[in-house]
């Protein structure tokens, strides 16, 4: 089997961030299938923190619901330089990380 390079992204978001007044995270998946990328999930938190905040759990989801999620995909560098642009602006506050890996086994077909 032949290994393929990709790219991974990770955005590092809060539950209560918005893109016009919708969840970030839900408009961000809906861009990113809109775009054709190979895949994508977001994974909540149950504790953790974003830039210099303080360290928020699951029991105080009550208090704030802010806890963190975290956005992460992988696709080839071509489909990651196109929809790149886009998501810097969609979570200009936040942080986004990306790598580039090798994948292992499957394909981004």
């Amino acid at each position: 089997m032949t290994q393929t390079m990709a790219v991974q992204v990770t955005l590092y978001l809060n539950e209560s961030d918005r893109w016009h007044s919708r969840p970030l995270y839900l408009e961000l998946l809906n861009y990113l299938r809109s775009e054709n990328v190979y895949g994508a999930a977001v994974f909540h938190a149950v504790a953790g923190f974003t830039g210099r905040s303080r360290v928020k759990t699951a029991s105080l989801v009550d208090a704030g619901g802010n806890l963190p999620l975290v956005l992460t995909f992988v696709d080839l560098d071509e489909h990651v330089q196109r929809v790149l642009p886009k998501l810097k602006e969609m979570a200009a506050h936040r942080l986004i990380v990306r790598e580039n890996v090798v994948v292992e086994q499957g394909s981004l077909d």
